[in-house]
């Protein structure tokens, strides 16, 4: 019985397809209009042209039927009309029952053939030929039990139309699994782009967001700085009053232009590039960096030495920039008063080392506290990553903070 259950397996729904199979049972759900359409039609063909069959056999002179052997042949033949209603769920029994149902019934062989065709279709193809090699001996029997003798007359058509049935199931099987193919490919094409183009949107945003912490960061602070010195500075004269608002008034100048330019970006149409109305940093700006932040009151230990800076590359020099400004930001936030040490040093061919260190701040602070979004070192760890260079930063053995990369040049 081993080999009846492994055939079973093989013809049974859930083992032959798979759920998401086009032509699965399970898939089609509920009957649409048109399966309701197409049903009725396949129904009342079977039975209009079993019905002509039927009476060409009854009005064949040489081979005259009885009116039990009509009365039979009506009776089977109604019945696999009838159960191609249920062709769909059980394609294989109602297959089967037409082929058995037709060894005695002219009118059933239009339905033998349909029911043959919707098997090729809903299963694989071992059961359909199955069922059609049962439609030889079927015919062979059909016509000894209505009294012709030659019998192999019927076989050769008999086959032809069972293996034309077949075939035609299997072509609408394939072109069902080709669409459910095609369609699938596209949903998931559509979901990749939109994971893309969401990947992108992501990209976008948190290069904005570098971009904007990199050039406001630094400039807010230094207004906060100097406002901060004002509020506690009280025995200041007048001229530096005046000097410390006039520098107040210049940061918070080039902090409007930046972040202005920045908006620019955000509003330019997708392919229009708006040319930038800020310079970039370059190498030479670091000098001026370090100058503008020991106007707010730090104490910086500077000192550069690259040969060809003037000729470093563009990206280069942004880069450098960005990370001393950065360095120099968080010593104003949370080491205020403490001597800074800034060490850029570097040469074509051989690479470019920028150094900013720091001692702790010692004792409570005595001004509040500058806040921050606590991802500027992490932006400066993927600016390097992306220049292919390397950064460390964090306490070293002296307890200094050091903010230390090498970028190729």
């Amino acid at each position: 019985m081993s080999w009846l259950r492994r055939w079973w397996a093989q013809t049974a729904p859930t083992a032959m397809l798979a759920p998401g199979d086009p032509a699965h049972p399970d898939t089609e759900g509920p009957r649409t209009a048109r399966d309701w359409s197409v049903d009725a039609g396949a129904f009342v063909l079977a039975a209009a042209l079993g019905a002509l069959i039927l009476s060409v056999s009854v009005d064949d002179a040489a081979n005259r039927m009885t009116s039990g052997q009509v009365v039979t042949d009506a009776a089977f033949g109604a019945v696999c009309c009838i159960s191609l209603w249920w062709r769909r769920r059980w394609p294989f029994g109602v297959a089967l029952v037409c082929v058995l149902l037709g060894a005695f019934s002219t009118f059933g062989t239009v339905a033998g053939l349909l029911a043959l065709s919707s098997l090729a279709v809903h299963r694989h193809v071992r059961p359909a030929l199955l069922v059609a090699a049962l439609f030889v001996p079927a015919a062979v029997v059909c016509s000894i039990w209505l009294g012709r003798t030659n019998t192999w007359s019927v076989m050769l058509p008999t086959a032809a139309l069972a293996a034309a049935a077949t075939a035609w199931g299997m072509f609408v099987r394939a072109r069902r699994q080709l669409l459910c193919t095609l369609r699938d490919r596209a949903q998931r094409a559509e979901a990749d782009q939109l994971v893309r183009a969401e990947s992108a949107r992501l990209a976008e945003r948190t290069r904005i967001a570098r971009e904007m912490h990199d050039v406001l960061a630094h400039r807010i602070s230094l207004v906060a700085l100097h406002a901060g010195a004002l509020e506690v500075a009280l025995d200041l004269s007048p001229a530096q009053a005046r000097e410390s608002a006039a520098l107040l008034r210049l940061t918070a100048h080039q902090a409007l232009e930046e972040l202005r330019d920045v908006i620019g970006v955000l509003r330019e149409e997708p392919g229009q590039e708006r040319p930038s109305t800020a310079p970039q940093p370059t190498l030479a700006d670091i000098p001026r960096l370090v100058e503008e932040t020991r106007r707010s009151g730090a104490k910086i230990d500077f000192e550069m030495r690259v040969d060809g800076a003037a000729a470093a590359p563009g990206p280069l020099g942004r880069d450098a920039y960005r990370i001393v400004q950065e360095a120099l930001t968080n010593i104003s936030k949370h080491a205020r008063g403490t001597l800074a040490q800034v060490r850029v040093a570097g040469a074509p061919n051989r690479g470019l080392h920028v150094c900013v260190r720091n001692p702790p701040e010692v004792g409570a602070p005595d001004h509040p506290a500058v806040p921050g979004s606590g991802t500027g070192l992490l932006g400066l760890q993927e600016r390097v990553t992306l220049a292919n260079g390397v950064l460390v930063h964090g306490p070293d053995a002296s307890g200094d903070f050091v903010v230390e990369a090498d970028l190729p040049w």
